[in-house]
């Protein structure tokens, strides 16, 4: 079965219907069929810091869609440790010149760690680091 990484922007263009992103994540999703999605839980705080200013119907739409995620047996969660936040940060500080968020750090040493090359994304950091990213514009 096919095992692809799902970043921030992807989770963010499925659930808002007004982000630009939508139709693409939407076609993604349909593109991939049955698929085994990874993500970890510094993606999914995320996704819940971008809606936080939305109002409390997105909040409550942002929630119900983490713990959704969080039992959905097709979807693998990568706990947050101390240790994948300090090697991280470890990332973060090799690659001061690139832009990268910590939470970008952490899903490409958690994408590294699950040998996958693919990740659902608009993000160009990901195709910086030499992953397949598959939200085109």
């Amino acid at each position: 079965m096919r095992t692809v990484f799902a970043d921030t922007g992807y989770w963010v263009g499925l659930l808002n219907p007004r982000d630009r992103w939508h139709e693409q994540a939407r076609s993604a999703t349909q593109r991939l069929g049955i698929a085994r999605l990874v993500t970890t839980d510094e993606v999914l705080s995320e996704v819940l810091a971008f809606f936080s200013g939305y109002g409390a119907a997105m909040r409550q739409s942002a929630a119900r869609l983490v713990r959704q995620l969080l039992h959905d047996l097709r979807i693998t969660v990568i706990p947050q440790t101390r240790i994948s936040f300090l090697d991280g940060l470890t990332l973060y500080e090799e690659r001061a010149d690139n832009g990268y968020s910590l939470v970008d750090c952490v899903s490409m040493l958690a994408m590294k760690e699950q040998s996958l090359a693919e990740v659902l994304t608009n993000d160009h950091h990901f195709a910086q680091e030499g992953y397949l990213t598959l939200l085109e514009p």
